[in-house]
Order: C-alpha cells, then sequence, then structure tokens
C-alpha cells in the first residue's frame, strides 16, 4: 500500500498564525467538507476534484471491513 500526502487549502485572513489555524479548524468543524485537494505521493502530486455525492457515499462505507484494504 502507498502513502499519500493529502492538503487541503482555505485562504483565510487573520492577525495571526494562531488565528488563521482556528479559523480553518472552526470551518472544518462547523462547514461543509473541502472537495478540492492537492495529493502528493511518492513521485508525483495531482490535484483531485471530489464529486460531492460519491465522496458521501463513499465515507458512509467501513472500508477497513474489506479484506481487500488489509
Amino acid at each position: 500500500m502507498s502513502t499519500f500526502t493529502v492538503t487541503t487549502t482555505l485562504k483565510i485572513e487573520a492577525d495571526t498564525a494562531e488565528e488563521a489555524a482556528l479559523l480553518m479548524y472552526r470551518a472544518l468543524s462547523r462547514g461543509s467538507v473541502p472537495n478540492h485537494y492537492l495529493v502528493t505521493g511518492e513521485t508525483t502530486a495531482t490535484t483531485v476534484v471530489l464529486d460531492r455525492e460519491k465522496a458521501d457515499e463513499y465515507a458512509v462505507i467501513d472500508h477497513t471491513a474489506d479484506p481487500g484494504n488489509w
């Protein structure tokens, strides 16, 4: 299984880095989940835009129960 780093960005105006982090936390905990990501693998970086409906369907399934994921 490969390892990836998944990054999402939200441009926030704030007075300090801590305030910006807190505002990001608030946005993620109260708002909708972002659907634009930068996915970096061992050799490549790819921008991924998720289809909200398909992503929500995937999120409700427990993929750890699939022996193919072990």
